[in-house]
């Protein structure tokens, strides 16, 4: 009785951090079986662990060195008890009960470094290989909770992970240009004359409209690939993919015209809830 009690409270610290931090994700874990969301909310705390590193630390150097203590305990050279971890503890068990490879999740937290400095994303290709290493890993590990591999699994999870990766860049421009971080690439910017300052200043312009236009195509077409082949994969993976009906929401509204686009505007759970309640109970999720 003594040992259940720490591995409930772990599994239920990782639902609040994951409900606090990530509500879509965490949403999506309600329309799944107990053990695969068990599971499921272990690998998404651990990304809101990863992710929101940089929102704790002032410098990078802290950072790196949070980060570095993931991808230790990831290859069992983590110092301290990793049991006092209750993320780290659950995600270590959905590691050993559905056989998740532990490479993926290191390249997760180092691709977050990036994070920790504002140097400017370069291009097009840097920004999709940061999202493919971070939001499209997501993915394919929540299909392998689900179902056993597949490649057409792994397919659907890149264009997932792009189209949700691209709009989220989107969605927190305000955010990273207050603090003078710029995910939007460097080339795309450039291509239409818009100037990184005026991004950081918050300024409004047709230039900045043309960028995100021209990235809001992107994660449609991602978006669409995406769902056109879901149904290729195994109906018991799918609900895996339930946070993409998130990600089509949101590209929706962000693609309103006359939209500000430093105006934050996040979705409302009880909004979110219901979304993904209805994808879950569609054909597209489950036949």
């Amino acid at each position: 009785m003594n040992s259940a009690a720490p591995t409930a409270d772990n599994a239920a610290f990782c639902a609040d951090l994951a409900r606090s931090h990530d509500f879509p994700r965490y949403a999506a874990t309600l329309m799944v079986p107990a053990a695969e969301r068990r599971a499921l909310l272990a690998l998404y705390a651990f990304n809101v662990e990863i992710v929101r590193v940089r929102d704790l630390v002032s410098q990078p150097l802290p950072g790196e060195i949070r980060l570095q203590w993931w991808t230790d305990m990831l290859s069992g050279h983590a110092h301290g008890s990793v049991e006092a971890n209750p993320v780290a503890a659950e995600l270590l068990r959905a590691i050993r009960d559905f056989d998740l490879p532990v490479e993926p999740l290191s390249l997760l937290a180092d691709e977050h470094q990036f994070d920790l400095y504002n140097d400017p994303m370069p291009t097009m290709t840097a920004l999709e290989g940061y999202l493919a290493a971070t939001c499209s890993s997501l993915f394919t590990l929540a299909a392998r909770i689900m179902a056993p591999p597949s490649e057409a699994a792994e397919h659907v999870a890149r264009h997932a992970g792009l189209a949700q990766g691209i709009v989220q860049v989107i969605a927190n421009l305000p955010r990273d240009a207050a603090r003078r971080q710029l995910f939007l690439p460097q080339q795309i910017l450039a291509s239409h004359g818009c100037l990184m300052e005026d991004v950081f200043a918050g300024k409004e312009s047709v230039n900045l409209t043309a960028v995100l236009d021209q990235l809001i195509s992107e994660a449609q077409q991602h978006l669409a690939t995406a769902l056109s082949l879901l149904a290729e994969v195994p109906p018991s993976a799918r609900p895996a993919f339930l946070p993409l009906s998130q990600a089509r929401a949101d590209l929706k509204r962000l693609s309103l015209p006359g939209r500000n686009p430093f105006a934050l505007q996040p979705a409302s759970r009880l909004r979110s809830l219901w979304t993904l309640w209805r994808a879950s109970r569609s054909r597209e999720f489950t036949k």
